[in-house]
């Protein structure tokens, strides 16, 4: 073997291991597959879904409890979609393979002005279509490839635009309390992920069909998180670790935390300040 191949194997094999290892941490900490699950991966075409199902794969070979796994592409009818890609890479690999097809790509153009960001209504569409399939197919758990830095962005995004402390979490019942959706790449890095998808060569199917920029505050956040770890090692990682490490009492959410009963019960009636501002 040349020594080129020779080092593009030994890389692909031990990249393959710390993302493993950081998927198999994130499933038992979270516990997010139990024995039995039936397990509906969804699958775009991008690295990130591409290595999800990879690791999954790998992963229950080694399993301690048996689980089911099948990979489903939502077909939104974007022109120009390969339409076989998905279908004999998987039948390749040996998974189970579904098509939903639902054309939300005519409902975005419809509803989004031209130039305007598409990427919020069709990820909404998206979900919807893909939880009401889970239900109708009997599907226990739903995969996503969310990864690290997009739990990162979103936690900025949300702070920054939405004035809320919140975050895709690793483990998530949907609002309808239906659906349990896990993320096993929680805690893997994008930057492995890319690396590993071209050693792996996955046929990548480009996000950018529909014709849309993306989200340009989320490309924004990403590239600060970018240059923080670029030029201040550690961080990223101590502000996935400050998610796992919550302290209520030092927030501001009255929700969270009871104020009000730290003063000593003999402090007598709370007064209030608001009425005496009103009157004043």
């Amino acid at each position: 073997m040349p020594s080129l191949q020779r080092k593009r194997r030994t890389d692909t094999i031990k990249l393959g291991k710390r993302l493993r290892r950081a998927v198999g941490r994130a499933i038992d900490d979270y516990r997010m597959i139990r024995a039995g699950d039936r397990i509906m991966v969804c699958v775009s075409g991008g690295k990130d879904s591409f290595t999800l199902a990879d690791m999954l794969v790998s992963l229950r070979r080694s399993a301690p409890v048996k689980f089911e796994l099948v990979a489903v592409n939502l077909d939104q009818k974007h022109p120009g979609f390969p339409g076989d890609v998905l279908p004999d890479y998987f039948h390749r690999l040996g998974v189970p393979f579904q098509v939903l097809e639902q054309d939300t790509y005519s409902v975005v153009q419809r509803v989004i002005p031209a130039g305007q960001t598409q990427c919020s209504l069709c990820s909404r569409l998206r979900r919807g279509s893909l939880y009401t399939f889970a239900a109708r197919e009997g599907f226990t758990k739903i995969a996503l490839g969310h990864h690290r830095d997009d739990i990162l962005e979103t936690l900025l995004m949300n702070m920054f635009h939405g004035g809320s402390l919140k975050t895709m979490p690793p483990k998530l019942r949907s609002d309808d309390g239906r659906h349990v959706v896990i993320r096993p790449l929680a805690y893997c890095r994008e930057r492995d992920i890319a690396a590993y998808a071209a050693l792996r060569e996955f046929p990548l199917i480009p996000c950018d069909l529909c014709g849309s920029e993306g989200d340009l505050e989320r490309v924004r956040t990403k590239a600060l998180l970018r240059d923080w770890e670029t030029r201040y090692p550690g961080r990223i990682e101590n502000m996935l670790r400050a998610l796992q490490n919550v302290v209520p009492s030092h927030l501001l959410d009255k929700r969270l935390y009871d104020f009000a009963s730290l003063d000593d019960a003999s402090a007598g009636p709370r007064p209030d300040f608001l009425k005496q501002r009103r009157s004043a």
